[in-house]
């Protein structure tokens, strides 16, 4: 099986992302903002309600081998504080299932996210090769979110990221989540597959008797800033760059 490294910092609720970037580093832009979760009236943007989240991000560059971004090796994303995750009740995957059999061996319920969307790059003998593949998020043993994609031809590659968990950072950010990301090679000769952008709505719920039980939650009303929620994405690239992508997503109306 190949493997491309795409991976998705996902929870975002922005609208608007504006890169920060040293010279000769990738630019990364984040568009996001937060949306109904499918199915269950009332979510959304909406203050103390549960939603999903909507992002779109683009890389470019020419760092990487064949004019290509430099591949991803770290990622870190800031909710802000006062958002709140519960994996608590979720249905998982297990990373081998996923890995081995794909996301046909996973259970339906460990979907964290709808089919998504990237598009990928690699310099294949002379030629530099972009192609559009598929993204989907699921639920990990432990509370975190792994990450399959697909690039059928010519890649031909499939991913699972590594180590996507949340920890709690500094105000004026809550959640974080943090994730390695695989380099993976998919021919002798080649260099490893670059992302160019990633879309992807991530956001679930299940019934528990009278009860909804949320994966993400909104802040409550009056723990928005002045301006806005602020959020932040980390980059981290193979040839060493990080890129700070930084933007604020506006409060609910009232």
């Amino acid at each position: 099986m190949r493997r491309a490294p795409i991976f998705l910092a996902l929870l975002g609720l922005a609208v608007l992302g504006l890169p920060v970037a040293a010279s000769a580093a990738p630019k990364v832009t984040l568009k996001a903002k937060a949306v109904p979760i499918k199915g269950f009236p009332g979510t959304g943007n909406i203050y103390g309600a549960g939603a999903a989240v909507e992002a779109h991000f683009t890389i470019s560059g020419t760092e990487g081998i064949g004019g290509v971004p430099s591949p991803l090796t770290h990622i870190n994303f800031y909710l802000p504080y006062g958002s709140k995750i519960n994996a608590k009740g979720f249905i998982t995957c297990p990373p081998a299932t996923l890995e081995n059999v794909g996301p046909n061996g996973c259970p339906k319920k460990s979907q964290a996210s709808p089919l998504g969307s990237a598009n990928v790059a690699q310099k294949i003998g002379a030629e530099t090769v972009k192609e559009p593949a598929t993204i989907q998020a699921f639920f990990a043993p432990g509370g975190g979110l792994q990450f399959y994609t697909n690039a059928e031809a010519p890649i031909s590659a499939q991913l699972i990221a590594a180590k996507a968990h949340y920890i709690t950072a500094k105000k004026p950010y809550g959640p974080e989540l943090t994730s390695e990301v695989k380099l993976i090679y998919t021919l002798p000769e080649a260099p490893p597959v670059s992302t160019e952008s990633i879309n992807l709505v991530v956001g679930a719920a299940y019934k528990k008797g009278k009860k909804t039980v949320y994966y993400g939650t909104m802040p409550k009303k009056g723990q928005c800033p002045k301006g806005g929620f602020p959020l932040k994405a980390e980059l981290t690239f193979q040839t060493g760059e990080r890129v700070t992508a930084t933007t604020k997503s506006p409060c609910p109306k009232k």
